[in-house]
């Protein structure tokens, strides 16, 4: 997940691959799911839940990414802390379809596991960088 590389001024840089990271795994994984539930919610609201939907679906695995990119842990632990805001606005927004009739209760529950999955490998990521690094 970590690797060290080294810079032109030999200088030693953090790299992190987060397409090994466990919650942007699963993250990405949950953007599959809202897109393929997504495309049956009414088409009044294409510009409008849907689009939110999405938005705060893939905001997830998006920031779990930049963040992974970024040269600081503070840095990182800012982006990560933006992509569990990004998952509790997805599962609002699932919440809210299915009490709109927008989505069947299996459809709800099968993304409610994903985002408790996603949440505790996210949270669980979290405490252990700032374990490490003693924040």
């Amino acid at each position: 997940m970590w690797e060290a590389h080294q810079s032109e001024d030999g200088k030693t840089i953090i790299m992190r691959d987060y397409k090994k990271i466990k919650a942007w795994m699963l993250a990405d994984d949950l953007v599959v799911d809202i897109y393929k539930i997504s495309t049956n919610l009414p088409r009044e609201e294409l510009y409008a839940m849907t689009s939110q939907l999405r938005r705060a679906a893939y905001s997830v695995p998006a920031n779990i990414a930049e963040g992974a990119g970024r040269r600081t842990v503070k840095d990182y632990l800012h982006f990560l802390d933006i992509a569990k805001g990004s998952l509790n606005e997805t599962e609002y927004f699932i919440h809210l379809s299915k009490r709109l009739g927008y989505i069947t209760q299996d459809q709800k529950n099968l993304i409610d596991k994903t985002i408790t999955e996603a949440a505790g490998c996210l949270t669980g990521l979290i405490k252990y960088i700032e374990k490490e690094h003693n924040l």
